[in-house]
């Protein structure tokens, strides 16, 4: 259980580098998610606890130049799409 705990993404987790939940290093890893079963591409932030994601609402930008969003309740399954800097993939399963 401790090697695939380096393997689950954070509960939550921003796009946006001014927030507390930003993280540079995991999302050079790359993170997908998937929300009530679909795939989602266009997720700023999420939290899987609280069950939400924020996407941008269009082209629309707020006054400082940021994309507006909306928050979105449901699952939300979060998943790394590449494997840790360091490991080997003939390791893994």
């Amino acid at each position: 259980m401790a090697e695939n705990a380096s393997d689950t993404p954070p509960d939550r987790l921003s796009l946006d580098p001014r927030s507390d939940y930003f993280d540079e290093a995991l999302l050079s890893r790359g993170v997908g998610i998937k929300f009530n079963g679909q795939e989602k591409t266009s997720v700023i932030e999420y939290c899987i606890s609280e069950g939400w994601i924020r996407i941008a609402a269009g082209k629309s930008r707020d006054r400082y130049g940021q994309p507006m969003t909306i928050k979105l309740q449901g699952k939300v399954e979060p998943y790394f799409e590449n494997p840790p800097p360091g490991e080997d993939s003939s390791s893994t399963e």
